[in-house]
């Protein structure tokens, strides 16, 4: 079968390091490390197993991070190669191992990635897992599968940039009737931004901030609105098509920084800030949002996400920042703001209930409290990765939100 697969060699590693300085074509041409080739299909691990027929396998900003080089190393001993790409992965059970009882052939299913403890077959689960923080499972190099945090960063069980990958069954969720592919596919990147929503509610009375409006941003708008939030949300978005949905998932103020000569003043206003100048340097806010979600991961955002938080608020680090540079730490220590990443997601506690992020995720859209159809801008083949990726890649041109490869 076909996949695009990393494969993880110095070599080309440093062939698309030096040649990117020229071209970031270098990072996905056929010298790179990324290929599309033909590879045997997964076997089951173990009798535990499902196989999955993709159907929708979604493109995602860690997915542009590995293949940009981007990712630290300090992340590479939790990855095994040569990998197929694809954790965002929806499809029909095609094959289930003997002791699979609760799942069949031809049953539609949205996959939780995550290679935790359960997924490993690991008699003793680690601290985390037994506390259902499975993102932060110790085992992620341990059991029956070789190194990786999830399908799609793992040689044995392929990834859904490919037409098939395998799946421990408590990884498995069959999808309701009234839920569609295409929301399917949009569950990961939902539930990337739920996880942190829920772990860090706001009360009815509080601002939130959500910096960045791609589709982690406006799934962070959905997700709290979808709970019942009342809190007062303000989005800062780039582009003019990102303010539209924004305002639609229920965002109660949008600053898009196209339509803005002067955003930090913008903001400032909306949030009831005010704009400091020191002697030399960027302006800072007095005042601020309760809670920011920062879900752009660059150094710009993540300095500004520091100076709109209010004193004793909070800056949740949503997006993914590998190597931030040029950031004021200062309003941390001065305003006493308390800094918190959010790592994918896991076990929760919904309506008095333990539960995972992706079970509240097919709930909300089983009950039609959520809607995520419209997030799903553009559909490409496996054979025009390159295509996608360059799509991805300049999203103010393409409008994109979120993409998929499809093997309909």
């Amino acid at each position: 079968m076909k996949a695009v697969q990393f494969l993880g060699t110095i070599p080309r590693y440093a062939f698309s390091m030096a040649a990117g300085v020229f071209s970031r074509k270098a990072y996905y041409s056929r010298l790179s490390n990324l290929v599309l080739r033909e590879v045997d299909e997964p076997r089951l691990m173990s009798e535990n197993w499902v196989k999955v027929r993709t159907v929708y396998s979604g493109i995602c900003g860690s997915d542009l991070n590995l293949i940009l080089l981007k990712d630290s190393p300090s992340s590479s001993p939790y990855v095994s190669f040569p990998l197929t790409l694809g954790h965002e992965n929806c499809g029909y059970v095609v094959e289930v191992g003997r002791d699979v009882t609760d799942i069949e052939v031809g049953d539609r299913v949205v996959v939780d990635p995550l290679l935790s403890c359960a997924a490993r077959e690991i008699d003793e689960p680690c601290r985390f897992c037994q506390a259902g923080d499975f993102s932060l499972c110790e085992n992620y190099r341990k059991g029956i599968v070789s190194p990786g945090l999830a399908i799609g960063y793992c040689r044995d069980t392929g990834g859904g940039w490919s037409e098939s990958f395998v799946a421990h069954k408590s990884q498995v969720i069959r999808l309701p009737d009234n839920v569609s592919f295409e929301e399917a596919a949009l569950i990961d990147a939902f539930c990337s931004a739920l996880h942190p929503v829920m772990r860090n509610y706001p009360k009815d009375d509080e601002t939130c901030l959500v910096m960045g409006a791609g589709v982690i941003g406006l799934s962070v708008v959905a997700g709290l609105r979808a709970l019942g939030s009342s809190a007062n949300i303000v989005v800062l978005a780039k582009y003019r098509h990102q303010t539209e949905l924004a305002r639609e998932y229920g965002a109660d103020k949008v600053v898009c920084l196209k339509e803005e000569q002067d955003y930090y003043q913008a903001l400032a206003d909306v949030l009831g800030g005010e704009l400091l100048k020191p002697i030399i340097g960027k302006r800072i806010v007095q005042g601020g949002a309760d809670i920011v979600f920062e879900c752009v991961g660059s150094a710009t955002s993540i300095d500004d996400s520091l100076r709109f938080t209010r004193s004793g608020g909070k800056v949740v680090l949503v997006g993914l920042a590998a190597f931030p540079k040029g950031i004021d730490w200062t309003p941390i220590w001065m305003n006493e703001i308390n800094v918190k990443g959010s790592f994918w997601c896991g076990g929760e506690t919904y309506l008095g209930e333990k539960t995972t992020t992706y079970e509240v995720a097919v709930d909300l859209l089983e009950k039609k409290q959520l809607s995520l159809a419209r997030l799903l801008t553009h559909k490409f083949r496996i054979e025009d990765y390159k295509e996608a990726i360059e799509a991805n890649l300049s999203k103010g041109r393409t409008r994109l939100i979120k993409s998929v490869f499809s093997f309909e």
